[in-house]
């Protein structure tokens, strides 16, 4: 008899029975790739090469976040094993509305782990987990008894094709439409798609004016408030005073151009809110997740610096960051690697172990502004 030798938690998974992996989404469902992208846009200055004034309507506003519920998604490329073994499902009655053994058993747990089994059920999250569940391990590793009688949570169950990333689950788009906002951006997404990560959005919910921006990692995050040199020339007070006195002096020239109303509004408004972001943000240190003592450096921070040295830590508290500080309306998260039926519990019980811990935000640290939190 063989010992198989015991793998690393983000190990690309080696299915026996798939073909060998040749796209993309085949790479990034067994671990193998995660997702990197490059977004280009038109500078404003860039618009003046047109003299034409074909400028449409814009609205100038700065304004601070919706202030909503942060809202974070979980996109576990593969298909994660959830229903059963992790978050119970049931029959018309709901979660503790137990199906039959042999149910059960397509689910991945043997009569003797069935829920309806005694203490096989843990509800101290407000949502009915078999007690066996690694994402319930890694979750109750990160918080304490008194916050988790303070979380609720539900599960709803949607149709979806094995092995894909088509399916229309991510639901970014609907919650920005529901009002989600930040004060930075609407939403972020670790992947470089049209939903922020692995699973399509759905078709009619899509705006392209809301678009996630990929962030990653702490660099990332900062760059979404990089002001260049002149706030590390000036203090912060200052370099909003130049910016301030630059907006004043664009507007003087604006009005002695004729120019299309709406580009010139749109001009005026980029400095507006560039001296908005220096005023606000003009150190980057206020997004980066590793200066957020909640989030690393403490004995009681969501992650030690071991953790976060790994790609999939790096990118949670990133997006972590941005979305429970305000920051983005919403975010989600891309994880690789879960497409793993490859003959063993072992490998799919540490990913989503793993999944937990990176789950945890630092608000599970504190009490809640919230008395539940929507997870999807």
């Amino acid at each position: 008899m063989t010992t198989r030798k015991p793998t690393h938690p983000d190990a690309p998974l080696i299915l026996h029975d798939h073909k060998r992996p040749v796209t993309r989404r085949d790479f990034l469902a067994q671990g193998f790739l995660s997702g990197v992208g490059l977004v280009m846009a038109p500078t404003v200055l860039g618009m003046f090469g047109a003299r034409r004034a074909n400028a449409q309507s814009f609205v100038c506003s700065v304004r601070a976040g919706a202030g909503l519920v942060p809202f974070i998604v979980l996109d576990l490329a593969g298909g994660a094993n959830i229903a059963g073994s992790n978050v119970l499902v049931g029959g018309p009655g709901g979660q503790l509305d137990f199906l039959t053994a042999s149910g059960y058993s397509q689910l991945g747990l043997p009569s003797g782990m069935a829920p309806n089994n005694p203490g096989q059920v843990n509800t101290e999250f407000g949502l009915a987990f078999h007690s066996d569940s690694a994402f319930l391990r890694g979750m109750q590793s990160k918080t304490a008894a008194t916050t988790r009688a303070k979380v609720n949570g539900t599960i709803f169950c949607a149709r979806s094709d094995n092995d894909t990333g088509n399916n229309p689950h991510n639901p970014m788009y609907g919650i920005n439409k529901a009002g989600a906002n930040g004060d930075l951006v609407a939403l972020v997404g670790t992947d470089a798609s049209d939903s922020g990560g692995n699973s399509a959005a759905p078709a009619a919910m899509m705006d392209p004016s809301v678009r996630p921006t990929k962030v990653s990692s702490a660099s990332d995050a900062t760059g979404l408030v990089d002001t260049g040199k002149l706030v590390s020339l000036l203090n912060q007070t200052q370099a909003g005073q130049v910016a301030k006195a630059a907006e004043q002096i664009s507007a003087i020239k604006l009005a002695k151009v004729a120019e299309d109303p709406n580009l010139e509004e749109l001009v005026h408004c980029s400095y507006v809110q560039t001296t908005d972001l220096i005023s606000r943000f003009g150190n980057p240190d206020v997004v980066n997740p590793n200066l957020d003592t909640d989030i690393v450096g403490t004995g009681t921070s969501i992650f030690t610096a071991a953790e976060l040295n790994q790609a999939r830590f790096q990118k949670t508290a990133a997006v972590m960051k941005l979305v429970i500080g305000g920051y983005a309306g919403a975010g989600t998260i891309e994880q690789g690697g879960y497409d793993y039926h490859d003959g063993t519990r072992a490998s799919g019980e540490d990913r989503d172990r793993l999944t937990a811990l990176a789950a945890a935000d630092p608000e599970m640290r504190k009490p809640p502004r919230h008395q539940s939190d929507s997870v999807s």
